[in-house]
């Protein structure tokens, strides 16, 4: 009996490790060029806080391309990216192209010229 009682304690930190998700955010396009991007990097307990504060699960920041950034959420369908890059005269449109990965799946994709958006439900 006492080898079962600590088979069961063993395991109980996997199965609490496996209730997240691995949300990866992809950023590429075809110049290289750098993007402002916007992402959730952490779940807000709701959309309540969120719109209270929502820098506080958001990040804003200028990346080059090919970019990718991975977060556990506990509900993936908070998961978001906007990027956004300026235009430049005498300079090749950008093409933006944005994916959400859920658990090695893709879920999310957005393409635009100098704007891609990637979002899953909560929005």
């Amino acid at each position: 009996m006492l080898a079962a009682a600590s088979v069961g304690v063993g395991s109980a930190p996997a199965s609490a490790e496996a209730t997240g998700h691995q949300v990866k955010y992809i950023l590429t396009s075809g110049t290289g060029v750098s993007f402002q991007v916007n992402y959730l990097t952490a779940q807000p307990p709701s959309k309540a806080a969120y719109n209270a504060d929502p820098y506080a699960f958001l990040k804003k920041e200028e990346v080059p391309t090919p970019w990718e950034f991975t977060v556990t959420l506990e509900d993936p369908q908070w998961a978001t990216l906007d990027a956004s890059a300026a235009a430049h005269g005498g300079q090749a449109v950008p093409g933006a192209h944005c994916e959400i990965q859920v658990d090695g799946q893709v879920v999310s994709q957005g393409d635009g010229p100098y704007t891609a958006r990637c979002q899953l439900g909560n929005w």
